[in-house]
């Protein structure tokens, strides 16, 4: 199961220590090509070849994609400080785990895994690995990273809390049949939906780290780690991998080759088609759209409302050298909105909370700056968690009356010449919003004249791409406007548990805890039965709405782009779980379905030389309209 992305999430009997223990003697046997354990032979192996596929057999291998990112990266690690960045999902998704999941049936297929098996436990999934993957410098994969992956996720050297937590207290251990089999043991048991997704894990390339040269604590991972494999880019399952890095300009993908081990999948063939994929640092969006209309990026994302209304709307797109693409998804949406960090001064009042969720007017954002082409999200914890959500939760809609009743109640009864409120101590009603991208300036712009109608003072806190989530991660802000990833599956812990308040490179970013809403969320994480998993899931999502620390924000049911006329789609061009046509924050949401022809950029770029002009196109497609 991953860990949500900014960009897509956990004690039993026995203690840490006997199962620290368990997994050296597992890990010993493994080193020396000994597998003690049996293999229950009960069970019952499942795979998935019938469903249908999703990609276009038209579609051709070759060419580079051209896209960009507003920031060059921090890290290429996918765990430690600095490492929940934007670029993460690129790093992540570059791998395969056991299983992947149909975007529109919802059917798990194999990944990694040619076949798998629920244990009479109910903790235990059995997975066979497929003996002919590899990683991308060539080296097979096996057990023996299964092995090296607890083994990380486990050590304090990777400063990785969320990961060290999950992977000892949530996975008890990893077992090794043979080469290509493995058992990933639950800590507690669980119905099979959760099951799978708890045991999905991907491997790590242990040959890649090898022996460490310093490792005092004795746990097989170098003392160094977070310094060391900062910039060292790990082999990968997956067909990408990084290949060249020039620092705070670009990075490229490069494809390991049509003869990838992946493709005898039949759910992988027709994806994956260009050969390289150049990511290059534009550190403004509409700076990039220049370069995007000057054919120097392949396609780029209209998810604003202006880029889509008015911004594209040129002379390329009028003669049809570029078009345009509206689709809706029924994807689930993460937590999200304005974060509220309880730790900073006025911001642990309960009535300063309450009068900002009142003096906070997203709707008019989502009418005046968006078009109405987004949504507010009802509940700040997210939607589309079928089950896990509760429905009763409605954001709270604009009302300055009501603001100042609240902030009154705080003691802030004065108007300042400047028409913000303070207090008896002279202390002006304000915070400032911090967020990542020029683009939202205009919106927060509106939250900050509104709220003035209610005597709060917003300040703008702009900074840029990944710089920001790092301020964030170290608990610096007063209030953060930013939307997470999530999975079937909403994540509380992370986001809430007291175990994470107050910590630097924790998701825990409104600093709210309390002990029962602790104890709701170790109920959550321990509960089998599935409906009353659900029944906890929207119990505390109705204490996180009743403290009043997420101001419901909006949410996006759609993916758009522009996109030049060589740039080819399926028929069906989107699927339920479409996030993006083409690749923009990593691989998974697109499902790497586009393909590029390069006989129709020829004749694109001769018909630009010579004046000839196509029709215009732009697609909307309603299918999975809610």
């Amino acid at each position: 199961m991953c860990k949500p992305k900014r960009i897509n999430n956990r004690k039993e009997s026995m203690t840490i220590k006997n199962k620290m223990t368990l997994f050296s003697a597992s890990a010993a046997l493994f080193s020396v090509g000994l597998f003690s354990a049996e293999l229950p032979t009960n069970l019952e192996w499942k795979t998935n070849d019938l469903a249908p596929t999703f990609a276009s057999p038209e579609a051709v291998f070759g060419g580079t994609y051209r896209t960009y990112s507003l920031s060059f990266p921090q890290t290429f690690r996918s765990v430690g400080p600095d490492s929940n960045g934007a670029f993460r999902s690129w790093i992540v998704e570059a791998n395969l785990p056991p299983l992947i999941q149909h975007p529109n049936t919802g059917e798990w297929l194999p990944g990694l895994a040619t076949s798998w098996a629920f244990g009479d436990d109910n903790k235990t999934m059995y997975f066979k690995l497929n003996p002919k993957a590899t990683w991308s410098d060539g080296k097979p994969v096996t057990a023996d990273d299964y092995q090296f992956m607890l083994t990380l996720m486990r050590s304090k050297d990777i400063v990785a809390p969320w990961y060290n937590d999950f992977f000892t207290n949530e996975i008890a251990d990893v077992i090794s049949y043979d080469a290509h089999t493995i058992g990933v043991v639950s800590a507690k048991e669980r119905n099979r939906d959760e099951l799978i997704q708890y045991t999905n894990l991907m491997p790590r390339p242990a040959h890649f780290y090898g022996k460490p040269k310093l490792d005092e604590n004795n746990d097989g991972i170098d003392d160094k780690f977070v310094r060391k494999y900062n910039f060292k880019p790990e082999p990968v399952t997956g067909p990408y991998y990084i290949d060249k890095i020039k620092k705070g300009k670009n990075i490229v993908f490069k494809h390991v080759g049509e003869d990838w081990w992946g493709y005898e999948n039949k759910y992988n063939q027709n994806r994956y088609n260009v050969e390289k994929i150049n990511i290059k640092v534009i550190r403004d969006d509409d700076i990039a759209l220049k370069h995007f209309e000057k054919g120097n990026l392949d396609s780029f994302t209209l998810l604003r409302p202006d880029l889509w209304h008015e911004k594209s709307n040129g002379k390329n797109y009028q003669n049809g050298y570029i078009q345009k693409a509206w689709v809706y998804n029924q994807a689930p949406v993460g937590a999200g909105g304005l974060w509220l960090n309880t730790a900073k001064p006025m911001l642990n009042d309960m009535n300063i909370r309450k009068g900002i969720m009142y003096a906070t007017d997203f709707d008019m954002m989502i009418a005046k700056v968006l078009r109405g082409d987004y949504s507010r999200k009802p509940n700040g914890m997210g939607f589309g968690h079928i089950g896990y959500d509760n429905t009763t939760i409605n954001a709270p809609t604009f009302d300055a009356k009501k603001a100042i009743e609240y902030f009154e109640k705080a003691g802030f009864e004065k108007i300042g010449p400047d028409g913000i409120r303070i207090n008896d101590k002279g202390e002006r009603l304000s915070f400032a919003i911090t967020y990542s991208a020029q683009a939202h300036t205009p919106r927060i712009a509106v939250l900050r004249e509104q709220a003035k109608l209610a005597g709060v003072d917003f300040e703008l806190n702009l900074i840029d791409g990944s710089s920001m989530f790092k301020y964030v991660l170290e608990k610096k802000h007063d209030i953060s406007f930013h939307n997470m990833g999530t999975s079937e599956i909403p994540a509380y812990w992370e986001y809430f548990h007291s175990d994470n308040a107050n910590k630097p490179q924790t998701n825990h970013f409104t600093n709210f805890t309390s002990p029962e809403l602790d104890t709701l969320i170790d109920s959550f994480k321990n509960e089998f039965d599935i409906d009353k998993k659900q029944a906890l899931s929207r119990e505390i999502q109705q204490a996180i709405a009743d403290a009043n620390v997420i101001v419901p924000g909006y949410m996006v049911p759609y993916a758009r782009s522009g996109y030049w006329r060589w740039m080819k789609l399926p028929e069906k061009m989107a699927t339920k779980q479409t996030g993006y046509l083409f690749h923009g924050w990593g691989f998974s949401q697109t499902f790497s379905t586009f393909w590029i022809d390069e006989s129709i950029k020829k004749e694109t770029k001769a018909a630009m030389k010579s004046g000839k002009a196509f029709e215009p196109v732009i697609i909307v497609d309603e299918t999975y309209k809610l």
